[in-house]
This record gives structure tokens, sequence and C-alpha cells, in this order.
């Protein structure tokens, strides 16, 4: 996830990230309560959504875009937000179609219309952004606009394409102020979400309105909020301790996760089940030593998850022998079936012996800035190096080139997040491992695909499950990933705000709107 998200209404001018320093058109001299603020450690990539799928800009969108369907909190199926209902036309699950609501307009002063929706969708596809979220419609073949009416055909039964128009990828813009085929490279960006966003220092700090002209499934919009982006946990840590923020969310550092057991001196802690997790992510292009399916499973064979779980993140988070995380149905555990203890001598025979690989075997590691991220490079490269079988070399960068460098095959391998778009498998299948996946790691099995296609036809998502276990066997076999752990989703907040509960359901949703003061 990488990181989902919800979408919702705007109806302001507002700038683009691209090229400026920052920002603000609302009036200064205004009376408005006082902001919230919430500190994170998540980055803001674009602010365009055809440019990003990542946890930092969907929370983002959720609060200042809108999309045709939405999620309620913990809730599994999505409701009309933008739309006024959507369904799809027949049982063949290959036609889905929607009704636009009448009542919303952008901040152009234009109201919104089936041909932007059909236009926001299509310039997804057309701009297939490296960085973007194009690969989760890899089944919709055409979106078509009449009246307030948009249908979307799809190239094969897909009962989770709701679930995706949904998420940050649905976001609808308005087709003035976008280009087509490439992303935004303006000065003028809106949506209509329940927020507006007034002010926007890129890296820094975001000042949200709220939208009094939003119309969709959020009953009431919240208060204004100040969002403060920080570049380390420590310092997002030393915030919360100073009082400089109002509610802390992803990532305090694992000490810091570790000492709420008793609570939070001074404020709320709000914990809940996350299907958040983290994987090592292999290069299995020509040219990368991992290209060799043999090494891979050398390095899975030698993995040890419970010494990175309590020596980097102090029993903070769980270990993952799975893509598909605990609590999401058709959980199975493949890799500790296939490999369940760390076994060097496996590791040796399976390169040495059955694939004549020389040893040590080189290779380069990357890691995006933030978290525990380098102590747990560190450790993955001790673990590796202390086989004998391996040299690492650690590289660290920030989180845009970071996904510069990995969407450009330059890592072997490289650790990354992943925080689910919806409640289904599908989303930690789907777009990690489907041909032409999010990861850029050159992954494709004709095996997985057909597994993939088999599972998304069942609109009785339980009747998918043996092929969703198949699939992780599928994995496990061919070890494009190393799944490493996954994680419980924490919100502080200070003894004066409310909603903080609601702020997140361990998706990567922000309901910023939930939030008040008492």
């Amino acid at each position: 996830m990488r990181s989902v998200r919800v979408r919702i209404l705007i109806t302001c001018l507002v700038l683009a990230v691209a090229g400026v320093g920052g920002w603000q058109l609302l009036p200064a001299n205004r009376a408005e309560p006082k902001a919230i603020t919430v500190g994170t450690t998540d980055v803001v990539s674009s602010l365009d959504p055809a440019g990003a799928y990542d946890a930092g800009s969907w929370a983002l969108f959720s609060n200042i875009y809108q999309s045709l369907l939405t999620f309620k909190p913990a809730s599994v199926t999505p409701v009309p937000d933008a739309a006024r209902s959507c369904a799809f036309t027949g049982s063949e699950l290959t036609t889905y179609r929607c009704e636009l609501r009448d009542d919303i307009t952008f901040p152009s002063g234009a109201r919104m219309t089936a041909e932007d929706v059909k236009y926001s969708f299509d310039r997804v596809l057309a701009i297939k952004a490296d960085a973007g979220p194009a690969p989760l419609f890899a089944t919709l073949k055409s979106v078509t606009a009449k009246g307030r009416t948009v249908t979307f055909q799809l190239r094969s039964r897909d009962a989770t394409f709701p679930l995706k128009v949904a998420t940050g990828a649905g976001s609808i813009v308005d087709r003035t102020q976008y280009p087509a085929d490439a992303l935004l490279d303006g000065d003028v960006t809106g949506g209509t979400g329940p927020y507006l966003l007034d002010r926007y220092l890129p890296g820094s700090s975001a000042h949200l309105e709220p939208n009094t002209r939003y119309r969709g499934a959020i009953e009431e919009t919240g208060g204004p909020v100040d969002i403060e982006y920080f570049k380390t946990s420590d310092a997002l840590a030393a915030a919360w301790q100073a009082g400089t923020v109002d509610v802390t969310h992803r990532q305090l550092p694992p000490s810091e996760i570790a000492g709420l057991e008793g609570g939070s001196d001074g404020g709320q802690v709000n914990e809940s089940g996350s299907a958040a997790i983290r994987n090592l992510v292999l290069n299995t292009r020509s040219g990368s030593p991992l290209a060799d399916k043999a090494v891979r499973q050398a390095v899975a064979a030698v993995i040890d998850r419970p010494r990175i779980v309590s020596d980097v993140y102090e029993s903070t988070v769980e270990p993952l022998y799975s893509l598909i995380p605990q609590g999401i149905t058709s959980h199975s555990t493949p890799f500790f079936d296939t490999y369940p203890e760390p076994d060097t001598e496996r590791a040796r025979t399976l390169m040495e012996g059955d694939a004549d690989v020389q040893t040590p075997v080189n290779l380069t590691l990357g890691y995006a800035q933030g978290g525990a991220a380098a102590p747990e490079a560190a450790e993955l490269r001790r673990q590796l190096e202390a086989t004998g079988l391996f040299k690492v070399k650690v590289v660290e960068k920030e989180w845009t080139q970071f996904q510069k460098s990995y969407s450009g095959g330059e890592f072997d391998a490289y650790t990354i997040g992943w925080v689910p778009d919806f409640p289904d498998p599908d989303n930690f299948i789907q777009p990690l491992i489907g041909r032409d996946s999010i990861l850029h790691n050159g992954y494709a099995s004709e095996k997985a695909d057909e597994l993939i296609r088999s599972t998304q036809q069942y609109g009785e998502r339980g009747r998918a499950a043996e092929d969703f276990k198949s699939l992780q066997r599928v994995v496990a076999e061919d070890v494009p990933i190393v799944p490493l752990w996954q994680k419980k989703d924490y919100v502080l907040s200070g003894e004066d705000v409310t909603g903080a509960q609601y702020l997140s359901d361990g998706t990567g949703a922000w309901r910023l709107w939930r939030l008040g003061r008492l």
C-alpha cells in the first residue's frame, strides 16, 4: 500500500503540489474554530488521483475527492457517495452501472456530470503512471456516459469491481482542469470531497476547511483540520509529547507503541485490528540475481520473522506467513508451511546444489526513510549475510525517490508496507502479484493470473477461498514477495478530542470529518 481510502467532495480552487512551495486561496482573516492538528509520517507523493497509489496520498484523497461509492467505517460493502445508486446489470458481473447525483459542483463552478466520471477513469488508464492506481482496474474494458448514467464494461467477471470504484483510484476530477493524458502540471486542482484543501506545503503541512456544499454519503462534515507531516517517527513522537499535535496516526516508533499498553499520558489510545502488512519484494527481472527462483526460495528459507518482530519492532507487530493477513477471509500460512524455520543448509542446497549458483550472491536492498525501516533493513542484511550465502548492500531513499527507484528496477529487493484499499483478499493479491503489478518487480505467472480471474468471478466471496489459498501457495513457491509482518492500528488523541476512534478502521481511509472537540 502502500497502502485504502474513501472519497468525497470539495468546492474551492486548489493549487497543485508540483513546483510550488505552498499556497493559500481562502481569505486569511475569516473567523474560524480552532483546527485540530493531526500528525503523521505518511508522505503525499501527488495530489493527482491518477498519479498516486500510496497511503499518504490516498488519505488526503479520501477527504478532498469523491468517488461514486465509499465505505462506512468497518464495512465490507460500499455505499453510494457521488452516485445515487450502482449495481451490476444481469448476472454476468461484466457490466456495472451507476446513476450519478445531480447536485454536486466542482470548485470551478461546473456541475459534475457522467462525462467527468468517464473522463476520470479513462485518464487513470491512459496515463498509467508508474506510481499510479491503474493496476486496480485491470479488468476494466471501457466506460460510457449517457445523461446521468455511467456504464462500466469489464473484460471478465469481477465481483470486486465495486470495491475498487470506492477507493482513491475512483476519485472524480473536473475534466476541464485535468489533462487527459498526463498528470496535472498546472496550478489548479479540485475535487468534491467533504473538505477543501485551503493550504498545502509539500512535505510539511496541509490545512483543510469543511466543504459546506458537500453532497454524498457523509451525514455531517467536521471542523477545520491541520495536517503536519513529519519526516521521522521520532519527530512525530516528540511533537505528541510536546502537545503540538492533537492526534497522531502512522507511524510512531515501536518503543512508543510498546509503551501504550497502560494508556497514553494526557490522551486517549485507540487501538484497532489492522490488515496493514509489510513485505520484502524480490526483483524477478532478467539481470537481477533474484531472477533465479532458487535464489528467491533461498532468501525465503533464511528469513527469521520472530527476530525482526522482537528485536526491531519490540513485539508491536506479528509475524506474517502469507500475503493475505490474519482477519481477512482466506488467510493461510504457506510460507510457514514451506519454510517453517530459518534453515541455512536448505538455502545452500537450493542455491549451490540444485541450481549451481555461485555464492555469495550480491544483493542491493532498498528501503524508504521513516519508521523502523532502517533497523529492519539492517536486521535483514544481518540475517542474509550470516548464512555466508549473500552479500547485501543497503540503500536508503526518500519516499518519492524510492518509488522511482523500485519502479525502475534499481533494487534486487526492497521492503514496503501495504495498507489495504478495501477489505477483500483480492486487494492483497491482484495489485501485488497480478501481471503489471504496482510493485514493478517483473513477476508474471499465467497460473497466478488464471487463479486471480477465478477468484473475481464469485459475488459470494466465500466461494473464492480455495482459489485464494492456491494463489498463496503459488506465491510461496515462486517467491516474488516474502511477507514479513502485520500490525495493529493506533490513533493517539488529546483528552479534548472526540471521534478519534473513527479516524481509521485499519485501512488507508482518513475520516477527518469525524474529529471534533469537547
